[in-house]
């Protein structure tokens, strides 16, 4: 647990005039079981500047929200930095996750979303900090650097989110992990969710993990 929960920069989730995207693959009960190598948890993220991105039927945010609820469950405190434009749908996650506690930033750009970022691990109060960049987001280098020797000495995860094809390259080269994120149809309303990981500096290529989770209501 940080010893100082700084929230000052707390917004309300889902405020009046913000589209909300729905969450993939989440709902009351979140996963029913998972398989595979964990690889996608909160301390392998520890440390480091990672990205999750997705395509079509993605569950990009649906493998964030489950590092949200780790980080929530180890009492660390989770910031989440979305575009001005639209942010998830609060009712998916609020079986799962504990939305009072989780600090909502709006961003209009990727670069105004790193520099919150920046504060935010600066301060040494987040455990996790998630970054909603969309499609075609990219971080200069020192920006990256500035991230990746924040998140060291304050052993925090920085995740970004973005929309892009796994042949696209990162949002930026100092990326430590990225994977990808993929949904499919299980079986009875569930969904396979998957994080595939295309890079990790640390132990190479190739590692998944898949969890099997309910659809919210209209996902069926």
């Amino acid at each position: 647990m940080r010893t100082d929960p700084s929230r000052s920069l707390h917004e309300t989730p889902g405020m009046p005039g913000v589209s909300p995207s729905p969450v993939e693959g989440v709902r009351q009960g979140w996963a029913v079981s998972s398989r595979g190598p964990t690889a996608w948890r909160l301390s392998s993220l520890l440390g480091r500047v990672g990205e999750v991105s997705g395509s079509r039927d993605t569950a990009t945010l649906t493998l964030a929200m489950r590092l949200v609820r780790e980080a929530q469950r180890q009492g660390e405190p989770v910031a989440w930095i979305t575009p001005t434009e639209s942010t998830f749908y609060p009712p998916d996650v609020a079986s799962a996750i504990d939305l009072d506690a989780l600090v909502v930033v709006r961003a209009p750009e990727a670069r105004t979303a790193a520099r919150a970022a920046d504060l935010l691990v600066r301060s040494g109060a987040f455990g996790l900090v998630v970054m909603d960049l969309g499609a075609n987001a990219r971080m200069p280098s020192p920006v990256q650097a500035r991230l990746v020797g924040l998140a060291r000495k304050h052993h925090s995860a920085v995740v970004c989110l973005t929309e892009k094809e796994s042949s696209r390259p990162s949002v930026g080269s100092l990326i430590s992990i990225r994977a990808e994120a993929s949904r499919a149809k299980h079986e009875q309303g569930r969904f396979l969710c998957e994080a595939r990981v295309l890079k990790d500096k640390r132990h190479g290529p190739g590692l998944r993990h898949e969890e099997i989770c309910h659809g919210p209501d209209g996902l069926h």
